[in-house]
C-alpha cells in the first residue's frame, strides 16, 4: 500500500503565567471527530490554500526566515504561520495581530463584531488576509516561536506534517472555549496535564505528550519563548510497538511514549 501524502498543518502551544507557574491552553477534542476524537490537543489544524495570500500585512520574521526554520519552501512557510494565527483565532478566540502602522498588538477580540468574523473564517467565507486588511491589522509573526515538527507515520491513513509553534497569550486578550471541535478547554501546567495522562484521565497523542514534556522544565512564558525550540528542530515520525505492558510510540533516539486512547463511552 502506498502511504498517503501528509497534509500541512500548524498547531500552537498558547502559554501564560498562572498562579501554579507556566500554563498551556489545551482542548479535548469531541469523541465524534474523525481524527483524534476524545484526545487532548493544542489549538490547530490544516492549512487553508488562502493562508498563502501574499498581500497580507506582516510584522516579524519573514516567510523566508520561517522557511529556513522549518526546512520548507517560502510559500509553505507563509501558509503555516498564517494557519497558526488563523486556527488560534478560530479555536481559542485569540488573535496574534497588531496595528499595521505601529505594530501594537490588538488588545481585545471578544466583541460581537469580532465573533461574526471568527464565524466567517470558520465557514471559509472570509480569509485571514481579508480580516486583517479590513481592520488595518498586520500578522505578528514575531509573537510565534518554532517549537517542534512531527509527521504522522506512513502506516496511518490520515496523515499530517505538523509544525508546532509557541506563543504567549497577548495582554488584554482571553482564550475562550469557542471551538466546536472540543468539549473542554483548560489552562494546565504541563506537569498537571501529564499527571492526568498517567492516571488515564487525559488521553493524548504522542506529539502532545512529548511536547508537554519539553515544555515542563520552563519556569515561565519568557523562558519558554527564549528556549524555543527546546532541541534542534527536525521532523519526528515515530514507529509503533505493542508489548505486554502497553502500546508505545518509539522515536528515532529510542524514546518510548505510551499511547493512551480514550475509554469507550
Amino acid at each position: 500500500m502506498t502511504a498517503s501524502e501528509p497534509k500541512q498543518a500548524a498547531t500552537v502551544l498558547l502559554l501564560r503565567d498562572g498562579a501554579p507557574g507556566l500554563e498551556v491552553y489545551l482542548l479535548r477534542r469531541t469523541k465524534g471527530m474523525p481524527f483524534a476524537g476524545g484526545m487532548t490537543a493544542y489549538p490547530g489544524g490544516g492549512v487553508d490554500p488562502r493562508d498563502g495570500d501574499t498581500e497580507i500585512a506582516w510584522v516579524g520574521p519573514s516567510p523566508a526566515e520561517w522557511a529556513q526554520a522549518f526546512g520548507c519552501d517560502e510559500r509553505t512557510a507563509r501558509e503555516l504561520v498564517c494557519a497558526a494565527v488563523r486556527e488560534m483565532f478560530e479555536e481559542a478566540g485569540v488573535l496574534l495581530a497588531g496595528d499595521a502602522t505601529t505594530g501594537a498588538v490588538v488588545p481585545d477580540v471578544s466583541g460581537n463584531d469580532w465573533e461574526a468574523q471568527r464565524q466567517a473564517l470558520l465557514a471559509r467565507e472570509l480569509s485571514l488576509a481579508e480580516l486583517l486588511a479590513g481592520r488595518g491589522l498586520a500578522l505578528r509573526s514575531d509573537l510565534l516561536r518554532p517549537f517542534a515538527h512531527w509527521i504522522t507515520p506512513p502506516v496511518e491513513t490520515r496523515r499530517y506534517d505538523t509544525k508546532f509553534f509557541a506563543a504567549a497569550l497577548p495582554v488584554g486578550q482571553e482564550a475562550r472555549h469557542v471551538s466546536g471541535e472540543a468539549d473542554e478547554a483548560s489552562w494546565l501546567t504541563p506537569s498537571a496535564a501529564l499527571a492526568e495522562l498517567s492516571a488515564g484521565a487525559r488521553p493524548m497523542l504522542p506529539p502532545t505528550t512529548h511536547t508537554l514534556g519539553q515544555l515542563a522544565p520552563f519556569p515561565d512564558v519568557a523562558a519558554a519563548l527564549a528556549g524555543s525550540p527546546p532541541e534542534p528542530l527536525r521532523p519526528i515520525s515515530p514507529t509503533f510497538e505493542k508489548t505486554a505492558d502497553g502500546f508505545w510510540a518509539v522515536l528515532e533516539d529510542g524514546t518510548r511514549i505510551r499511547v493512551v486512547t480514550p475509554l469507550p463511552s
